[in-house]
């Protein structure tokens, strides 16, 4: 039996962690509790061997896991990210486990000898001189026992605050450790039953037998009796008596409590469905409600018949908007499930998943499972569970089930593939795409990227022969593309001599639309009410207290003028900063504080002047806080109880609404001007996927742009659904200017609370740049970041360019290499390879 094994912890170390193994079994792909420091911490075994790395290793102290939870595919996978992502593997195998709810983690305070001696050899006098040093001698007396304490309990019996933890860590007179335990997670509710045989209550007097029960009690048993002797105890809560009544019930044996398995997290998903949402049916005696177009049906079919041959296949599916792609993914993973391997479905964005779950269950039954972040800890354990178990071979989610463990996955399907949101911002930094075409090359499974505004990397990809290009040029039942009209909003200003958010083309369309029946949506790519707020005084502009930006104005109903109010809030987007809006300007003391800039909530306001009698929704993420809420907009719009919908980019992604027929896109050119290469991409891929909201259903669609650059080549082009010619002339720039996809691109980013430190970093950099040119490799920079400072930390960043990725990772390794060298801590340091964000 090995000896060691060694362990990748989820650190931002870039190497592993070797233990003695004792009596313990650890197995490879299996999690175990290792001490870290002053932790306990969990990690993955990679590696069982014989060969000491030093003197007295430290032992395990738990295996968790008697048999992998990474099989050996997914441990080739977390291998291949960590080497391309250039990310610590530890890091790369936690996002791959969404089991952190099954370890518990407590952290402990305790007092140190030094704290010991500065609370014994303090005078009173000395220690009370301060609200802020006697809370420190509060906490140094309670922890003078000895005895680890949570800090829960620390604050509570204190009345201190975290801000004085930290400061006694800080001075070393306490000490913070960590214990870890397993735990079984079961999601599960709780169930009032009422005991067969026991006194109960006649249900029409209410009269009790026996004649003991007060007047509380009688009620709650009158409730169970009604409810045929069940009811979850959280409906008993909503009643009128006290919370102890049913634990009286309880103990007089007239009630137990049971625990049953809790509901689906996607339970209710149904009532998503639109009319042209069906079951999937074949050869084998199955039926259909739709009948799938010759585009379709050979896309599927080529698909289904890469599956079938067990080789490595990927495909890009560029199908316009409202073709159909959906229904041959359906048709494609049912296809994959009577050969009798597995299907995975990534969409961009949590909002997606109601409708697409509703497509699956209808499909496929009980035999989907979703993974995505807004899932409780215990929901996401109970559906990978359910995955790793066999019982459900067909997983839809966001970025992250691209790990879903699956056992014989034979088709992964990556939808609207040129997301940005598919790009993880946080370590470790892969992009859930690519992830999928490498995962399916090691497994020998197809891949199918689908879009109706491909990416100009899978394209350029398709172009080269490492994707099958597929294409699906035309509406299903032959309906037409909206017709895009363009409306010159400088023009629109020469005209009426003043600055509306709508225009009048735009104004009468709505009014038609809703006097058909019809519903229509409105794109407005900012949240709040304005996005500037700034004195005419002096120019101030009322900037985030932590961060280098603009702060947003948001305001409550009723006031409808541009002047400032006080009570009206500025919220920062970025950190979430808020303070009240100032009656003068912080800066000249002016009273003339105006606000510029249009969002999402003075579009609703809008639209509530000139519209009274539509119904109205809006949807932002200042309204969508939760899954839920995106199910209820979206159940809402398909019953018809909202036929003006405006909102942000969310509005624009792959829903589909049959009865849209009006679709206005607002200041979608504002991101022409982004300092970002790929900004003239997305608003491309931005007008073209929300103007194909338009039309889906019997009736015909029109698109409306209101735009202050009617020449320029992606709205043009967009406007006349040209996405080849768009391609051609931005490859075009982007092989003049050395960027992806002519070029391979990592962004260097160096962060810290000091200006001069960073700066200092970055001046460093740049001089070890200039001592080690690399003739393929183009940098630009050190310069500070678009968005310099974010939340209190100074940002400075590099861009390396080259044609050759190796050359670019082995320049990159010596940077860190370097880099540590200097002392400049990893967690300072991000490493972005293949950016998406260059802010």
């Amino acid at each position: 039996m090995p000896r060691f094994c060694d362990v990748a912890l989820p650190v931002p170390v870039d190497s592993l962690f070797t233990y003695a193994v004792g009596e313990m079994e650890p197995v490879l792909g299996g999690r175990v509790l290792v001490p870290f420091r002053r932790e306990q911490m969990q990690g993955v075994v990679v590696r069982l061997h014989d060969t000491p790395t030093q003197k007295n290793l430290k032992p395990l102290l738990r295996v968790v896991d008697s048999e992998p939870v990474l099989s050996a595919e997914q441990m080739q996978l977390g291998a291949w990210i960590a080497e391309y992502y250039l990310s610590p593997l530890g890091e790369v195998l936690r996002s791959m486990l969404p089991l952190q709810a099954e370890v518990r983690q407590r952290r402990l305070y305790r007092i140190t000898e030094l704290g010991q001696r500065i609370l014994q050899t303090s005078t009173q006098r000395a220690l009370t001189e301060t609200a802020e040093v006697a809370a420190e001698q509060a906490v140094l007396t309670y922890l003078s026992s000895g005895l680890p304490t949570t800090a829960a309990t620390v604050l509570a019996k204190t009345s201190a605050h975290t801000a004085t933890l930290t400061s006694l860590l800080q001075k070393r007179w306490i000490t913070r450790e960590s214990t870890a335990e397993t735990r079984t997670v079961r999601r599960s509710v709780s169930v009032a039953v009422l005991i067969e045989g026991a006194p109960t209550v006649d249900t029409r007097t209410k009269a009790a037998r026996p004649p003991k029960l007060n007047q509380n009690q009688q009620h709650l048993l009158a409730e169970l009796a009604n409810a045929q002797g069940r009811l979850p105890v959280q409906e008993l809560a909503r009643l009128p008596v006290p919370r102890t009544t049913l634990a009286t019930l309880v103990r007089r044996g007239l009630v137990r409590i049971d625990e049953i398995a809790a509901a689906s997290p996607f339970a209710g998903s149904a009532a998503l469905l639109s009319p042209s949402h069906f079951s999937v049916t074949h050869s084998s005696g199955t039926h259909s409600s739709v009948t799938l177009n010759a585009a379709q049906s050979d896309t599927a079919l080529q698909i289904a018949a890469s599956v079938q041959t067990g080789k490595f296949q990927s495909f890009l599916l560029h199908g316009i908007t409202g073709s159909g792609k959906t229904a041959v993914y359906l048709v494609a993973m049912q296809r994959a499930l009577e050969m009798g391997k597995c299907s995975l479905l990534l969409v961009p964005e949590i909002g997606l998943t109601p409708a697409m779950v509703a497509q699956l269950q209808s499909a496929f039954g009980d035999k989907v499972a979703l993974l995505h972040s807004s899932l409780s800890a215990a929901e996401r354990v109970e559906q990978w569970h359910r995955i790793r178990n066999g019982e459900a071979p067909v997983v839809v989610g966001t970025r992250s089930a691209v790990f879903a463990p699956l056992h014989n996955l034979g088709l992964l399907i990556v939808d609207e593939e040129h997301d940005i949101s598919y790009k993880q911002a946080e370590l470790p930094r892969y992009h859930a795409r690519d992830v999928a075409v490498m995962r399916a090359n090691f497994l020998r499974a197809t891949v199918v990227l689908g879009s109706a505004t491909p990416s100009l990397e899978s394209w350029s990809n398709a172009q080269r022969g490492k994707y099958t290009l597929l294409s699906m040029p035309e509406r299903v039942a032959n309906r037409p593309l909206p017709a895009i009209s363009l409306i010159d909003m400088r023009q629109e200003f020469r005209e009426i001599g003043q600055e509306h958010l709508l225009s009048r083309a735009l104004i009468t369309e709505i009014e038609t639309t809703l006097k058909r029946g019809e519903q229509a949506m409105l794109l407005l790519n900012r949240r709040g009410y304005s996005f500037v707020a700034l004195c005419r005084a002096c120019g101030e502009k009322l900037e985030c207290e932590n961060c280098a930006i603009a702060l947003t104005h948001h305001k409550s109903s009723g006031d409808l003028d541009a002047h400032a109010h006080s009570g009206q809030r500025l919220e920062c987007h970025y950190c979430g900063f808020r303070r009240t809006v100032p009656q003068r300007c912080p800066k000249c003391d002016s009273e003339h504080l105006y606000f510029f800039g249009v969002g999402s909530q003075q579009g609703e306001e809008r639209l509530q002047e000139l519209f009274p009698h539509a119904k109205i929704g809006r949807m932002d993420r200042d309204t969508m806080r939760a899954h839920q809420d995106f199910e209820q907009m979206l159940a809402r719009l398909h019953r018809g109880e909202i036929n003006l919908l405006v909102g942000t980019q969310m509005i624009a992604k792959g829903h589909d609404m049959h009865g849209v027929t009006l679709v206005g896109v607002l200041g979608a050119d504002h991101a022409l001007s982004m300092p970002d290469f790929r900004s003239t991409e997305r608003v491309f891929q931005l007008i073209t996927q929300v103007a194909g909201r338009a039309g889906r259903g019997e009736r015909p669609g029109r698109v409306l742009v209101q735009t202050y650059h009617p020449d320029h080549y992606a709205i043009r082009l967009a406007a006349s659904h040209d996405y080849a010619t768009f391609v051609a002339q931005e490859l075009r720039y982007r092989t003049l200017l050395h960027y992806p996809p002519a070029a391979v691109l990592t962004n260097i980013l160096l962060e810290h609370a000091e200006l001069h430190t960073v700066s200092g970093w970055a001046s460093q950099l740049d001089r070890w740049l200039q001592q080690h040119p690399h003739p393929h490799v183009r940098v630009l920079g050190p310069a500070a970041a678009p968005i310099a400072r974010l939340k209190r930390i100074h940002r400075f960043h590099l861009i390396l360019k080259a044609s050759s990725r190796k050359e670019l990772a082995l320049l990159v390794r010596q940077m860190l290499e370097y880099t540590d060298k200097l002392g400049i801590p990893r967690r300072n340091l991000t490493v972005d390879v293949d950016a998406v964000h260059l802010m």
